[in-house]
């Protein structure tokens, strides 16, 4: 009876060990499971601080960018990446016509008064990118119900760290320092091109529904390209503008000469082209010196008059390179 009772002790023990073993067998694979999980997610995302102060998770591979403003939507587009939701141009129906044959899969989601948060939500993204250029930017807690959300700059922040700074998000900061680099290596080489046409007077203006705005004043795409051209604005287009554009009555058109003006619309070269034959009908316009000397130049104006970019940064300097480059 001892032995049995011994033997019967000795299978008790033997499977309590092995329930024992088991369990903590279980709970090890528990853990290394959360762990590994972890590990995946912290490889998956980085942490940003945005422009407003606000710690964002971001994904460190992101491949469905939405983007809610002109700015934004440039930068994408400049790095390489076509987002699947973009906002309609300033005063366009489609994307700024300057960008339309590199986002021509995108789907417009997005005014720069607002967003449509329903065509947003239904693409699914997996990051929102915007500034404080667009309405959007009041509904920052509503989109980041739908994917991670990055404001990527101030209102009126300088193009380039609007630049930088969208990049960082999109986890491609070096390739637009290297950008910008080879940007302002071309503009030093242009300024060395310009000849008789340095320091001279440049107008930029934006003509819609029969007179005249002007645009470009400040430090933003336009205003920075010229003045590291060391090109002159005329008296009233100096400063920092009251907003994206000021109207000028044409009973003040002599304010918008220059030795030479740019001249555009919020569309195409070809509307810009519009426009200007309607702005030759004017009284006065041809006593412009600009436009005496044949200096005026039509532009894609959608590339002159948005909020601004690499890519417009781009257009202006080739608009200015072929029109004042060794003339």
């Amino acid at each position: 009876m001892s032995v049995n009772r011994t033997s019967r002790r000795a299978v008790l023990l033997s499977c309590t060990a092995a329930v024992t073993g088991a369990l903590l067998l279980s709970a090890c694979g528990s853990d290394d499971s959360d762990s590994g999980k972890d590990r995946t997610a912290a490889a998956t995302t980085r942490q940003i601080t945005d422009a407003q102060g606000r710690k964002v998770e971001v994904p460190r591979d992101p491949r469905k960018v939405v983007t809610l403003s002109e700015p934004t939507t440039d930068a994408t587009l400049a790095l390489g990446m076509e987002p699947v939701g973009v906002t309609a141009g300033r005063g366009q129906q489609g994307v700024s016509t300057y960008l339309a044959d590199k986002a021509s899969k995108a789907q417009v989601v997005a005014t720069v008064a607002e967003a449509d948060m329903e065509k947003l939500a239904a693409l699914h993204p997996d990051l929102i990118l915007l500034d404080e250029t667009t309405g959007a930017k009041k509904t920052v807690d509503k989109l980041q119900e739908i994917a991670p959300t990055v404001v990527t700059a101030k209102l009126n922040e300088d193009w380039k760290k609007s630049f930088t700074d969208t990049a960082d998000a999109l986890n491609k900061k070096a390739d637009a320092e290297k950008w910008l680099t080879d940007f302002d290596t071309e503009v030093a080489g242009l300024k060395k091109q310009l000849g008789d046409n340095a320091g001279r007077s440049v107008s930029v203006i934006r003509w819609q529904d029969g007179a005249p705005s002007v645009v470009g004043k400040g430090d933003g795409v336009v205003g920075s390209t010229l003045k590291a051209l060391g090109m002159a604005r005329p008296k009233d287009q100096q400063g920092a503008s009251t907003g994206h554009s000021e109207p000028v009555s044409l009973e003040k058109l002599t304010t918008i000469d220059g030795d030479w003006l740019f001249f555009g619309t919020l569309g195409d070269k070809a509307d810009g082209e519009k426009a200007y034959r309607e702005a030759r009908k004017v009284a006065n316009f041809g006593k412009l010196r600009a436009e005496k000397d044949k200096h005026v130049v039509v532009v894609e104006g959608s590339a002159w008059n948005s909020a601004g970019g690499p890519l417009s940064a781009r257009v202006v300097l080739d608009d200015i390179k072929g029109a004042l480059a060794g003339r």
